[in-house]
């Protein structure tokens, strides 16, 4: 009976490492309608966002074709631009700099097979450019005053130094 169970179990864990090796079921297609979400990027452009509607994953598929149209104050018009997808990470488009500074209404849309279109007014700035770094604050007097603390710390190291080597020859002159 024991040999039995050991036999058993022995095909059990050979059985086991064959699991691996069978199909996996596939996964869930994405596709269908998408929802798009149209901001602006603080300065002259837009960055959108795509999800499938049926259950809100990113778009994954960096081939998507979504394309930019905007009408701007005093007729002004940009488009049709093609969205690039952007390194923020999946389903994240941006469209560079392509508008003026001014208010803008931007329409971004996607073809079949998944349909998409999204709206907004975007309100497109001249790009900010950071402040020059600041200059670390000197001492009037140029020499500042951790110099003194370097000087003064070597001085001290130099003393015990000293004492200790002074000390070891009066040990060894008094061991003779």
């Amino acid at each position: 009976m024991p040999s039995r169970l050991l036999r058993g179990l022995l095909a059990a864990l050979a059985v086991v490492p064959l699991l691996a090796l069978w199909p996996a079921a596939p996964a869930a297609a994405h596709g269908g309608p998408l929802e798009l979400d149209l901001a602006g990027d603080g300065a002259t452009g837009v960055t959108v966002r795509a999800a499938y509607k049926q259950d809100g994953h990113p778009v994954e598929d960096q081939v998507l074709r979504l394309v930019l149209n905007a009408t701007g104050e005093g007729g002004r018009r940009v488009g049709p631009v093609q969205l690039d997808p952007a390194n923020e990470g999946q389903g994240f488009y941006t469209s560079g700099a392509v508008l003026t500074p001014g208010r803008w209404t931007v329409v971004v849309t996607s073809p079949e097979p998944n349909p998409g279109k999204a709206e907004a007014t975007v309100e497109a700035r001249v790009a900010q450019t950071a402040p020059p770094p600041q200059a670390a604050p000197t001492d009037p007097g140029g020499g500042g005053t951790w110099r003194w603390w370097v000087a003064g710390a070597a001085l001290l190291l130099g003393a015990v130094v000293a004492l200790a080597l002074v000390s070891r020859h009066r040990a060894k002159a008094a061991a003779r």
